[in-house]
């Protein structure tokens, strides 16, 4: 347990194995195993939620009932791929770029509880590590669209980059609303501050700004200018294919899976369940992550693209001083109550 001043927790882990690195192979294991699968659920669900919503018979297809082997079919597909690398491309970091868009969200959930026990790694300035991880992703989509040796990869590597930062500031203002009320920046004290009062009641306007920060960070739809065929080919990753490709959209999935994560212990309670439904802590967690994942794919097929100005213009005119006038009622309640 994590007590008010936000002391780094124990996790089951390391009370398994005294063995420093045991231990640490072990986490590194499980998390790696959370990243390699979870995901990949996460973009199944997206295939058959979205053929339902929008009456696509494609995903329905492979297989004998209702499309099972789809994501079998996917990953055959990206194996069977050629490896092409642009001729003038800067070969290095054009390989190093899909590893670079996986790893911040590799290392979120290496800080992100199911339990007060079940965790890899409970750090102190949690929160922190968090916001400064999201933010790392950037970097792999400027690499990716620069060493591509493409005109229009780079343009639409800057429109990403441009996008990133105007909503990393909604999304850390947000979730510094929630670090006031809770006085704590450890994932676990911050979840377990929300005892008796889930922060989205309180806070449920940070909460949608929270959420539609995290939709524009992934370019997910409706903010996927800079990824969008019909607006400039497809972005930074246009000259990616095969397994180097499926990298980029294994860290779509994970980003999601993270973020909703994040999301679920900021506002949602995290592990805390609700009174009388006697589920463990893992398990709330997981279905918390579940339905806010099934809500960023809900989106996908409800909201049309923004243009590139009214994107912008979102962020800066509305986003931002919301979340500064929410992050002082948020004080106020802190004194008041």
């Amino acid at each position: 347990m994590i007590d008010v001043l936000g002391q780094a927790g124990t996790s089951f882990i390391d009370e398994f194995s005294s063995n420093f690195w045991a231990a640490l192979i072990l986490k590194t294991v499980l998390v790696m195993g959370f990243f390699l699968v979870v995901p990949l659920g996460v973009g199944y669900m997206e295939h058959k939620v979205l053929a339902h919503m929008q009456g696509r018979l494609g995903p329905m297809e492979a297989g004998a009932f209702h499309g099972w082997a789809q994501l079998i079919a996917d990953g055959v597909k990206f194996i069977q791929k050629e490896n092409v690398v642009p001729a003038a491309a800067d070969r290095t970091i054009f390989s190093l770029a899909p590893a670079v868009a996986m790893v911040p969200y590799i290392a979120i959930l290496v800080v992100l509880p199911f339990s007060d026990t079940f965790f890899a790694l409970d750090l102190d300035v949690g929160i922190f590590f968090v916001m400064a991880m999201s933010s790392v992703s950037v970097i792999g989509v400027l690499m990716a669209g620069w060493s591509s040796a493409n005109k229009f990869s780079l343009i639409g590597a800057l429109r990403a980059a441009a996008q990133l930062i105007a909503y990393e500031l909604p999304l850390v203002l947000a979730a510094a609303g929630v670090v006031m009320l809770a006085g704590v920046t450890s994932m676990i004290g911050i979840v377990e501050a929300q005892e008796s009062l889930w922060y989205v009641v309180p806070l449920f306007p940070l909460f949608v700004i929270f959420m539609i920060a995290s939709l524009a960070e992934l370019t997910r739809t409706p903010f996927d200018m800079p990824i969008a065929d019909s607006e400039i080919i497809f972005g930074a990753y246009t000259e990616y294919g095969g397994l180097k490709f499926a990298f980029f959209l294994l860290a779509e999935y994970g980003g999601i899976v993270a973020l909703s994560g994040i999301a679920a212990v900021l506002f949602l309670g995290g592990y805390k369940g609700l009174p009388g439904i006697p589920l463990p802590d893992p398990v709330w967690m997981a279905a918390k992550i579940g339905a806010l994942s099934f809500m960023v794919i809900w989106l996908r097929a409800t909201f049309p693209r923004l243009r590139e100005d009214q994107l912008q213009r979102f962020a800066w005119l509305t986003l931002i001083p919301v979340s500064l006038v929410w992050i002082l009622g948020a004080a106020v309640f802190k004194v008041a109550f």
